[in-house]
């Protein structure tokens, strides 16, 4: 008669198991990677400073440098950030979520002398990007902090600055139907280009406090301007990047005008739409572009 060896191999198994458990002991913890909870920004003698408050540890790697243009990872598509320079800095490894969702910003203003926006551009696979928009290309320092973590990016500050008013939808005023519709904040421009200053400053959108009362920025699809001039009392700017109003009655042409019309030299504002066409191109009056009209 043959004899059944099977249930004694079986039998082994779990005994081979159980040894390679003790061999090996448990499987190693995934590593730590460090946390993004917090972006803050304040204004120094000299210089601004943009701080990344971490949790968990400090990325391995931080690279800050002027681009071109801001672009979304991994989507390579243009990222929007005011300003008339952008500053990259990219944290590997790092992440700006955790199970519950995003632990920092994505989009945030401030009113500094040269930080304008901080615009996160990415945060994928353990590198999270981010984009200062600034007033002015000028030097820049980063260093680390410990206790808390802290990458800190140092941005030179040291110019001069006048304090104008920009122009954002007060929404609560405007689903009330209570005029004016838009109300006026005070920004830090630069006294050589006050125009191109304040209407950067308005393409960066409110301030968080400003953001809590109600006041938002209506782009009516523009993603920035161009070709700002001023002449015989009239101020004409191209949109760029898109325009239309959606049937709205609000638009974009609400916060360009008196951000504009503020300044002595300007009596009457042109809006253009990116092609350069607007409904009246000569003449002193206003004029915005087909694409803004309800």
């Amino acid at each position: 008669m043959r004899t059944r060896r099977l249930p004694l191999a079986l039998a082994a198994v779990p005994l081979a198991l159980t040894l390679a458990a003790l061999v090996t002991g448990p499987a190693p913890a995934a590593p730590v990677v460090p946390t993004l909870i917090g972006i803050r920004a304040a204004h120094h003698p000299g210089f601004d400073r943009v701080v990344f408050d971490f949790r968990g540890g400090l990325p391995a790697s931080r690279q800050v440098s002027y681009v071109d243009r801001l672009t979304g990872d991994p989507s390579g598509l243009p990222v929007l950030v005011a300003g008339r320079a952008v500053l990259q800095v990219r944290l590997e490894s790092a992440q700006a979520h955790d199970a519950t969702g995003p632990t920092a910003t994505g989009r945030e203003a401030f009113a500094l002398p040269n930080v304008m926006t901080v615009v996160r551009a990415g945060d994928n696979e353990g590198v999270t990007t981010y984009g200062i928009g600034l007033a002015k290309r000028t030097s820049v320092q980063v260093f680390t902090l410990r206790s808390p973590d802290r990458v800190v990016v140092d941005v030179h500050a040291e110019f001069a600055t006048v304090s104008r008013k920009v122009y954002f939808l007060n929404r609560p005023r405007f689903l009330a139907n209570q005029p004016p519709f838009f109300t006026s904040v005070q920004r830090p421009v630069q006294p050589l280009s006050p125009g191109r200053g304040v209407l950067d400053r308005m393409l960066a959108g409110p301030l968080p406090a400003e953001h809590a009362n109600g006041l938002r920025l209506v782009r009516s699809r523009a993603t920035g301007f161009a070709d700002l001039s001023v002449a015989d009392g009239v101020a004409r700017v191209r949109l760029t990047g898109g325009c239309d109003s959606g049937g709205s009655t609000v638009t974009v042409a609400g916060e360009i005008r008196p951000t504009l019309r503020q300044f002595g030299t300007v009596d009457w504002v042109k809006i253009l739409d990116p092609a350069g066409a607007t409904e009246s191109r000569t003449g002193q009056s206003d004029s915005v572009p087909a694409c803004l009209e309800p």
